[in-house]
């Protein structure tokens, strides 16, 4: 099975300005696919901007409302699988939500963010339930978390467990936590043999200061694309020869023993 080129869009977009994000993600998905590209992944709430405060509320829409329409055909103009951040409706209630469309524009999966971050996060949006969405493309098996949550460990072990190959997790992550991206994220990737891409905003928004340093971890712990701190488009390749070559080096999921880790829960 030949390698899945995969795209990261490290930018802030224009916070608030809904169809100039649209236009952004048709001149990434554009420069992806042109790079022989078959999955390009956005940041955290890229859709709307993170940092909008009660435009959350007024910019929120279901997951195939207007904009998802409008990015199902952008995945569908270049032949791209695209992955982007959205405030999410749903009734009264507002989700923190990630949505993978293929890139034949279908639907693939919605994943709700479970585990919100500051007083921020925790006003506008409710929690989701699910801890595991995930899809298929070109035979490698995706998951879906954002942000905040894969600093939790399990959530990024359940993952594994559920056969997650290659884990997207758009976020937002802000000054001073740059951590995150240098050194936990490779970390994950290789204590649950997975590819992680980790897209990030960038620049200052609001209270906030985005440090970029979008990666591509490997299950081996290496990165094998890595952003500045500016808007970039960064391109790496997830190598199924290299995930079963080091899982069957690395046998952390056959060697667990599941019985001593209740107190756990």
């Amino acid at each position: 099975m030949p390698p899945l080129r995969t795209a990261l869009l490290q930018s802030s977009g224009r916070p608030g300005e809904v169809d100039g994000n649209i236009e952004a993600i048709e001149a990434a998905a554009r420069r992806a696919s042109e790079a022989g590209a078959r999955l390009l992944v956005c940041p955290e709430l890229f859709l709307t901007g993170y940092a909008i405060d009660a435009d959350v509320a007024r910019l929120a829409e279901p997951a195939d409302g207007p904009s998802g329409e409008a990015v199902a055909a952008i995945a569908a103009r270049h032949g791209i699988a695209v992955l982007y951040g959205y405030p999410e409706r749903a009734g009264e209630r507002i989700f923190n939500a990630a949505r993978l469309v293929g890139p034949d524009g279908a639907a693939s999966a919605n994943y709700r963010k479970t585990h919100l971050f500051g007083d921020f996060e925790q006003k506008w949006f409710t929690p989701g339930e699910e801890p595991v969405v995930g899809a298929e493309l070109d035979g490698v098996r995706i998951g879906i978390l954002i942000c905040y949550d894969v600093e939790f460990p399990e959530n990024v072990r359940a993952h594994a467990l559920a056969g997650t190959d290659l884990l997207l997790v758009p976020t937002a992550l802000m000054h001073p936590f740059p951590f995150v991206a240098e050194s936990l994220v490779p970390v994950r990737a290789f204590e649950n043999q997975m590819y992680v891409a980790y897209t990030n905003r960038t620049g200052p928004e609001g209270a906030f200061e985005f440090v970029g340093l979008s990666c591509l971890a490997g299950p081996d712990g290496a990165v094998r694309a890595r952003a500045g701190r500016g808007e970039e488009l960064v391109i790496g390749e997830v190598d199924p020869a290299l995930l079963s070559a080091s899982r069957e080096a690395n046998p952390y999921l056959r060697d667990r023993r599941p019985g001593l880790y209740g107190s756990l829960a």
